[in-house]
This record gives structure tokens, C-alpha cells and sequence, in this order.
């Protein structure tokens, strides 16, 4: 819904994102064909030390239907089968892994002018049940989560959290890790021609009253290429540059310094190559 509440999972996304995403410290390649009978084809590849992992999956999309099918490096073959507008407002999705037969997967999302719920049941005798919640709107929102593993009848996870949201800013309080763990995150979008960005996410946790903060930027360069930093309280500092060299294709350079390795390699880079003709 416009208007209406994000699910629970996107408090405090915008600024996680920031700080985190698409950095990446070893070799990645990507490469998407999509075609306009609705169906798609991405194949990606890893190499961390040694060790090439990859996958190639499939799309297909047909009025409100959507096929996704993966097969992986180990031939695990992963499907999900997502339908939308199920009823008003609601979504559907099936999930399962072959040769994994208790791998099956039910998720239910449903959206409402003032709440968003989304719930997961696993398709096996002992099923793991999940349940999210948010309230109020896109600008302000109260939500919770919780787990429960049928199988030892123990709450695998219960969280809550609140989100306010404006153009121009984004704040997140979040009690995770079953009320273990207290959350703040901020973004903030400077009104500047090069889109100045700055994100930070700090971290208290009750048991060892250990705090840890995490801030970064992001801005362009020029309309092709971001730059991002981040630097956290434990000695790292990163820094990712990202240019769009064709259109739908980037190519990302991530870098990472650790000054507490003395001894050893401190730095660590990374090079990750999306294709899309």
C-alpha cells in the first residue's frame, strides 16, 4: 500500500543498506537476460580464496504468477512459485529445495492501508512458524516479530521495533536477539546536487553492556559512479565505488581496512561485475 505501513523487516532498512550493501570483499559476477515472453535468465558466480560457487536460475513470469528455479554448484535444484493479488492486498509465495525434502516453505504477505503482515509456515511434520507485524503508516509504523520451533515448542526469536519516516530522513529503534540487543539506526539525505547521504547504526547489548557504531556516506561522483565509506568502532574502514559503464550494468569496487591487523593482511578488496544487456 502507498500509504500503508512497510512490512517489519524494512524498519530500519534504508540506512542497513547504506552501510552495507553491495560491499563485497571477494570476486563476484553476474549476468541477467531477461526477455519479453516473461522469461529470464541470471546466472551469478563467486570466487572467495580458492573456491567458485555459482548458480544459474530462471524466471518466468506469466499475469500474476511468478517461477523462480535455481540450480547451484552442488545441483541443489531451489524453486519458489510466487502468486500475487491472491485475495486484495495479499501475496503468496511456495518455496522448496530438492534433494532437501523438509525444505518446503509457506509465506503469506498481506498488505492493508494501516498494517502490513507477512507469515511463514514450514511444509514439514515440525514446522517453524513465523509471524510479523506492522502498524500505522509509510511515515510512522510500530511493528514485532516472532518464531517459534514447533518441534522444541521454544520461541526461536521475538523482536520489535519502530520506524519514522520523511523524504529527507529515516530513523529506526529496534529491541532484537529476544530483547537482548538494543538498535538505533539514522539516515539522512543532504539536500546537495551530488546526493550527499549519511547512515549510521549504533548497537547496545544488555548482557555485556559491549556498545558498537557503524557510520558511513554515500554520494556521486559524477551521474555515473557512488562513492561510499564506512568506519565502525572496531578498528575497520571501507570504501566502495560503483559505476554504472552501460546501462543496467555495474561494475563495484570494494576495499576494506582492518588497523587492528598488524601481523597480517589488513586489507582486503573486492570486484563485482553485474551484466544486463
Amino acid at each position: 500500500m502507498a500509504n500503508g505501513p512497510a512490512p517489519f523487516s524494512d524498519i530500519g532498512k534504508r540506512a542497513k543498506e547504506l552501510l552495507y550493501k553491495d560491499y563485497n570483499f571477494d570476486h563476484k559476477f553476474s549476468l541477467s537476460i531477461p526477455n519479453s515472453t516473461g522469461l529470464g535468465l541470471i546466472a551469478t558466480g563467486l570466487k572467495k580464496d580458492q573456491v567458485f560457487v555459482g548458480d544459474i536460475s530462471t524466471l518466468y513470469k506469466s499475469g500474476n504468477t511468478t517461477v523462480d528455479v535455481k540450480v547451484d554448484t552442488y545441483s541443489n535444484v531451489s524453486t519458489k512459485v510466487t502468486v500475487n493479488d491472491v485475495l486484495h492486498g495479499t501475496k503468496a509465495a511456495l518455496s522448496f529445495s530438492i534433494p532437501d525434502h523438509k525444505s518446503g516453505k509457506l509465506d503469506v504477505q498481506y498488505l492493508h492501508p494501516h498494517a502490513a503482515i507477512d507469515s511463514s509456515i514450514g511444509l514439514n511434520p515440525s514446522p517453524l512458524l513465523e509471524l510479523s507485524a506492522a502498524i500505522g503508516s509509510k511515515d510512522l509504523c510500530l511493528g514485532a516479530e516472532v518464531g517459534f520451533n514447533t518441534t522444541s515448542a521454544s520461541f526461536t526469536k521475538y523482536n520489535a521495533g519502530v520506524a519514522f519516516n520523511k523524504p529527507d530522513f529515516s530513523a529506526a529503534l529496534m529491541l532484537a536477539d529476544k530483547g537482548q540487543t538494543l538498535k538505533t539506526s539514522y539516515i539522512h539525505y543532504v539536500d546537495r546536487p551530488d546526493g550527499f547521504t549519511v547512515a549510521a547504526e549504533m548497537t547496545h547489548r544488555f548482557s555485556s553492556f559491549e556498545n558498537r557504531f557503524t557510520i558511513g556516506s554515500s554520494q556521486f561522483i559524477d551521474p555515473k559512479t557512488v562513492l561510499k565509506t564506512r568506519f565502525s568502532d572496531d578498528g575497520k574502514a571501507a570504501f566502495q565505488c560503483q559505476r554504472a559503464w552501460r546501462p543496467n550494468s555495474l561494475i563495484t569496487l570494494s576495499a576494506e581496512y582492518d588497523s587492528t591487523k598488524i601481523f597480517s593482511s589488513s586489507t582486503k578488496f573486492g570486484l563485482a561485475l553485474s551484466l544486463k544487456p
